[in-house]
C-alpha cells in the first residue's frame, strides 16, 4: 500500500531523516522553501518549507501501527500515519510544524491561524477558566464509596473489621464484626480453619432505606459511631477496641513483633533468614495473656408518642441467609456465644445483665431507651476469662480508649484549618496510619503496612514522609528501620510481591527523614547499610552499560515497578534509583565528603542516562491531540516502547487494574518530575501533564488508582492551583469514606483502610499548606481562596519542615480590609526567605502590604533574609 503526506514547517530544520516503521520511504520532495533531500535525509536552510513524503507499507503488520519519525537536530517526533486527515491536522506548536494531507496546500502559518481563532482550550486551560473546584462540587459528580471501618489500637495486628448492612458494598444482610490479623482474617478451628465473620442485627431488618450513617469519635478518632434509622426508633452505636483486662495506655501497649505482622500484609516476602526467624517468634506473638476487644454498644431510643418495640439479634458466628446453628450455642444464663464450654467468642448484655435470649424485642415507652451490648475477643477465650470480660464497663473502656488516641493526637503537630471535613481528616488520617503500624512499642522497628498488604518502599512513603511532616519522627524512623532490617545481604531491599524499585525508594524516604531531623547519630548507625545499598544499585546500573542496549536503556536498571509483569527499564524505576542516590549523596556529604562525592556523581551518570532514554523515547513516540486542536509529542513508561502503551503502538494486553491506561498513568514518566530528574518547569512535563489530563484523567483525577499519579504535586511546583484543586477534590470525594474518611485503593472497593492513598492525600494537604524549594520556604501555595473568607482562620502550630518546626497563623479579617498573618521557624536552619500566598476570595490585589514585597501574579508575600520571625498585613 502506498500513502503520502506533507510536513509543514514553520522555519525548516538545518536537517534530518525520516524513518517508517512497518515500511519504507520512496520519495521525497521538498515542495515550499528551499533545501535538499536525498535517501540519506533532508537538508534546509532555514525558513518556511514543506516537505511532501510517500511511503511503502508493504511490510505493513495489522496488529501494528504504523509510525513515522521525522529525525532532526532539534525537536525530532513521530506520529501514527493514520492520524494524518484533512480535517484535522497534526499541529504541534511547541515546534512550529504540522503534517498534512498532500492534497492540502495550507502553509504552517495558515493553519495555526485557522485553529487559533476557534478559540479552543485544552483541557487544563478551560480548569483554570473556571471557578476553583470544592468539596461540595466534586461529591456532587463523584461516586460515593463507603467502606468498612477499621478498629484496632495501633503497634498490634490483632485489628477488627466494623460494618453496617451493606456499607461497603459487603455484607449486606447484616450488621458486622470480622477479627483480622491485619491483611487476613482469623480463621478458626471450629470453621474448618476458614475466616469468621460475626454478623448481628439492630433493629427489623434490611428494608427500603438505608438509614446508617457513622462518624468517628470527634470526626477523628478510631472511635466509631453509627446511626440506624428504624422508622420510629433510632439505635446510636459506638465500637472501639481495647484490652481485655488491662487499662489501655500507652505503657500497657505491647504490640507485635514487625516480623510476625509482617507476614499477615498481603504481598509478603521473607529471605530464608528471615522467614525462620518469624517460624520461631511466631507462635508466642499469637498466644497472648490477653486478647483484644471489640466494644459495641447500642442503645435504642423510641422517638415515638406511643410505646414502640425495638429489636436485637445477637451476635452469630457466620451467619448468612439462614442463622447458622451448626458450630456455636448460646448460654442464656450468663450471655455467651460459645463454640464449646471453654471456647467463648462473644459476651452480650442488655440493660447492664447478660443477655437471656439470641433475639429480643423490647417494648420503650416514649423517649425511653433500651441498651445493648457485646464485648467480641479477637480470638475464642475460656470461661474463666469470660465473666471477667463480661463485667468489664463500657463506659470506663470507652473514655480510657479516647483518652489513649487524644495522648497520641496531643504530640503531634496540630493544625486548624477553615474546611472543618479536611481538618478531621488530616488527624483521623494520621491515627490511620498509626493504627496499622506494627511493632513491639518498646521502641523497636515497625512495620508501615498499607491496606491489607505489607510494607513497601514506595507505597509506604508518603506514610512515613507525613509521619515526619506531623513531628512524629521518631515513628517514621522506627517505620524506616524496616527497610534496613529487612535489606539483603547484598544491599537488595525488596519487601512486596517482586517490586524491584524499593531500594532507591527507601534511600529517598531516608533521606527526605534527614532533611527534617539532622539526625547524625542515626545517620553514623545506618550509614553501613545505606552503602550496601547504593552498592547494589551500581552494579545493577553496571549490567546494563551494554553495547546492545545503546539507546534502548543504557545504565538503566531494569524490574516490575508493581503488580504487572514488566520486567522493563522503567522511569519510574530508574528516577527512585535516582533520587535515592542523590538524597544519600546529600545526607553525606558533611560526614563524608569524598564518599559523598563519589555518589553524586554516579547520581548524575544515571540522570542523564535517564533523560537520554526519555527524550529518545519521546522522538520516537506517537504524538497526540489535545482540546485546543494541537497536538503533543508522548512517552512510553519504560524505553522498550514507543508511545504510550494504551495506545497499542503494538497490539498488546496492557489492560490491568479496571483500566486501559492504568500502565501509562499510574507507572509512567510523569514520577520523573518528582524523582528531581525533571524540572516542573520543562516542556517535557508540561507535554506529558496536557495528554495525561486528558487520556488518562477525569476531572483531573487519574483512573483506577488515582494516588499513584503524581500530577498533582507537579500542578503546585507549577503554580497550577486550580488544577492542583481540580485533582485534590475530586480525588478524595470520590476514594474516601465520606462518613468515616477511610480510604480505598481502587475505585472498585479493592483494599479498604488503604494508607498509601490516604498517605498521599495527607501530604498533598501538607504541600498545600507548605512545600520547600530550595532555600525557601511557601507558605499556603495551594490553599482555595475561599478558605481567606473573612472570619477564617489557618494555624499550623510546630508543624516539621525541612528548615525546623513552624508555626504560622493566618486570620482573615476582610471585615476590617485586611487578611493578617505571623511566621515563627527560629531553628537554626531556618529558610533564607518565605513566600505566603495569601489570596483574596474575590481576587482582589490589595491596595497596601507590610512585611513584605508582594508579587501580584502570584499572589505572595516575599520575605528575604528571613530572621526566624515575620508578620504580614495585606490592605484592601
Amino acid at each position: 500500500m502506498i500513502a503520502s503526506f506533507a510536513i509543514e514547517w514553520k522555519k525548516g530544520p538545518s536537517f534530518g531523516s525520516i524513518n517508517v516503521s512497518e515500511g519504507e520511504v520512496v520519495k521525497g520532495t521538498i515542495v515550499r522553501g528551499e533545501g535538499k533531500y536525498s535517501e540519506k535525509g533532508f537538508s534546509t536552510v532555514g525558513g518556511p518549507l514543506r516537505l511532501e513524503i510517500t511511503v511503502d507499507l508493504a511490510d505493513a503488520d495489522e496488529s501494528t501501527a504504523t509510525l513515522v519519525m521525522i529525525d532532526t537536530g532539534e525537536n525530532p517526533f513521530s506520529f501514527f500515519l493514520r492520524d494524518v486527515s484533512g480535517q484535522y491536522p497534526i499541529y504541534i506548536p511547541a515546534y512550529e510544524v504540522a503534517i498534512i494531507r498532500t492534497d492540502d496546500a495550507r502553509s504552517y502559518v495558515q493553519i495555526e491561524q485557522e485553529i487559533k481563532v476557534l478559540e479552543l482550550r485544552t483541557d487544563l486551560q478551560q480548569i483554570e477558566a473556571e471557578p476553583e473546584e470544592s468539596y461540595e462540587n466534586a461529591a456532587n459528580q463523584s461516586r460515593e464509596i463507603a467502606s468498612q471501618t477499621w478498629l484496632g489500637l495501633s503497634r498490634d495486628m490483632r485489628i477488627f473489621g466494623v460494618g453496617f448492612r451493606g456499607v461497603g458494598g459487603e455484607e449486606r444482610l447484616w450488621d458486622w464484626v470480622q477479627p483480622r490479623f491485619h491483611g487476613y482474617e482469623v480463621t478458626l478451628p471450629e470453621n474448618d480453619d476458614k475466616p469468621v465473620c460475626y454478623r448481628y442485627m439492630l433493629g427489623r431488618g434490611i428494608g427500603s432505606t438505608e438509614g446508617v450513617t457513622r462518624r468517628l469519635e470527634d470526626g477523628t478518632l478510631p472511635i466509631l459511631h453509627a446511626t440506624i434509622m428504624d422508622k420510629d426508633v433510632v439505635y446510636h452505636t459506638v465500637s472501639f477496641v481495647s484490652y481485655e483486662n488491662s487499662r489501655l495506655t500507652a505503657e500497657t501497649l505491647r504490640g507485635t513483633h514487625y516480623l510476625a505482622a509482617d507476614g499477615y500484609g498481603h504481598g509478603h516476602m521473607f529471605t530464608e533468614a528471615q522467614k525462620n526467624q518469624r517460624e520461631q517468634l511466631l507462635q508466642q506473638e499469637l498466644d497472648q495473656e490477653e486478647e483484644t476487644v471489640l466494644y459495641f454498644q447500642a442503645i435504642a431510643t423510641n422517638n415515638a408518642k406511643v410505646p414502640r418495640y425495638a429489636w436485637f439479634k445477637n451476635v452469630i458466628p457466620n451467619a448468612f441467609v439462614l442463622n447458622n446453628e451448626q458450630n456455636y450455642t448460646f448460654d442464656i444464663e450468663r450471655g455467651y456465644v460459645q463454640f464449646s464450654e471453654d471456647r467463648v467468642c462473644c459476651v452480650s448484655k442488655l440493660n447492664g445483665s447478660p443477655l437471656t435470649a439470641e433475639e429480643t424485642a423490647i417494648l420503650i415507652p416514649p423517649g425511653g431507651t433500651a441498651t445493648f451490648e457485646f464485648y467480641l475477643p479477637h480470638r475464642p477465650i475460656s470461661r474463666k476469662r469470660a465473666e471477667g470480660l463480661i463485667r468489664q464497663s463500657f463506659t470506663a473502656r470507652r473514655e480510657e480508649c479516647r483518652e489513649f488516641w487524644t495522648n497520641k493526637l496531643s504530640k503531634a503537630a496540630a493544625m486548624k484549618l477553615p474546611e472543618k471535613r479536611i481538618e478531621e481528616m488530616v488527624n483521623a488520617g494520621l491515627l490511620h496510619l498509626d493504627l496499622v503500624t506494627y511493632g513491639l512499642e518498646a521502641g523497636s522497628t515497625v512495620v508501615p503496612t498499607i491496606g491489607v498488604y505489607t510494607a513497601i518502599g514506595s507505597e509506604s512513603a508518603p506514610i512515613i514522609q507525613f509521619m515526619d511532616s506531623m513531628g512524629w519522627s521518631n515513628l517514621a524512623e522506627r517505620s524506616l528501620q524496616f527497610f534496613l532490617d529487612k535489606q539483603h545481604d547484598d544491599g537488595f531491599i525488596q519487601n512486596f510481591g517482586g517490586y524491584m524499585l524499593e531500594t532507591g525508594a527507601s534511600l529517598w524516604s531516608i533521606g527526605e527523614h534527614y532533611r527534617y531531623t539532622n539526625d547524625d547519630e542515626w545517620l553514623s548507625r545506618i550509614k553501613g547499610k545505606l552503602l550496601k545499598a547504593f552498592d547494589y544499585l551500581v552494579e545493577w546500573r553496571n549490567r546494563n552499560k551494554t553495547d546492545e542496549l545503546r539507546g534502548k536503556g543504557y545504565g538503566m536498571l531494569e524490574g516490575k515497578t508493581a503488580d504487572p509483569e514488566d520486567p522493563f527499564h522503567s522511569f519510574m524505576l530508574n528516577g527512585y534509583a535516582y533520587v535515592g542516590m542523590s538524597r544519600l549523596a546529600e545526607i553525606l556529604a558533611t560526614d563524608d565528603p569524598v564518599r559523598a562525592g563519589q555518589i553524586r556523581a554516579e547520581a548524575e551518570a544515571l540522570k542523564e542516562d535517564i533523560r537520554q532514554g526519555l527524550f529518545t523515547s519521546m522522538s520516537r513516540s506517537p504524538v497526540v491531540p489535545l482540546a485546543d486542536g494541537s497536538w503533543v509529542p508522548t512517552v512510553p513508561p519504560w524505553v522498550e516502547h514507543r508511545g504510550p502503551l494504551s495506545l497499542q503502538t503494538k497490539a498488546g494486553k496492557w489492560f490491568t487494574h479496571g483500566s486501559a491506561v492504568a500502565r501509562d498513568s499510574l507507572l509512567g514518566p510523569l514520577y520523573l518530575v518528582l524523582q528531581e530528574v525533571v524540572q516542573p518547569d520543562e516542556a517535557v512535563a508540561a507535554f506529558i501533564l496536557n495528554y495525561h489530563n486528558e487520556l488518562m484523567c477525569t476531572n483531573n483525577v487519574a483512573l483506577s488508582q488515582p494516588y499513584y499519579s503524581i500530577h498533582p504535586w507537579i500542578h503546585l511546583k507549577r503554580g497550577e492551583i486550580k488544577p492542583f484543586l481540580k485533582a485534590y477534590y475530586n480525588s478524595f470525594a470520590a476514594l474516601a469514606d465520606r462518613e468515616t474518611y477511610t480510604f480505598w485503593e481502587h475505585f472498585w472497593y479493592a483494599s479498604p483502610h488503604k494508607t498509601h492513598e490516604e498517605g498521599w492525600f495527607l501530604m498533598q494537604t501538607r504541600w498545600m499548606l507548605y512545600m520547600e524549594e530550595g532555600s525557601t520556604l511557601k507558605l499556603l501555595p495551594g490553599i482555595p481562596r475561599k478558605w481567606m473568607d473573612n472570619g477564617n482562620v489557618i494555624e499550623l502550630n510546630e508543624v516539621a519542615t525541612y528548615f525546623g518546626p513552624l508555626t504560622l497563623q493566618v486570620e482573615s479579617q476582610l471585615e476590617r480590609g485586611k487578611i493578617v498573618a505571623k511566621v515563627s521557624c527560629e531553628s537554626h536552619r531556618k529558610p533564607e526567605s518565605i513566600t505566603i500566598r495569601l489570596p483574596h476570595p474575590g481576587g482582589i490585589t490589595p491596595t497596601q502590604v507590610t512585611g513584605g514585597t508582594y508579587s501580584v501574579s502570584q499572589e505572595f508575600v516575599r520575605i528575604d533574609s528571613f530572621t526566624g520571625n515575620a508578620e504580614i498585613t495585606l490592605h484592601f
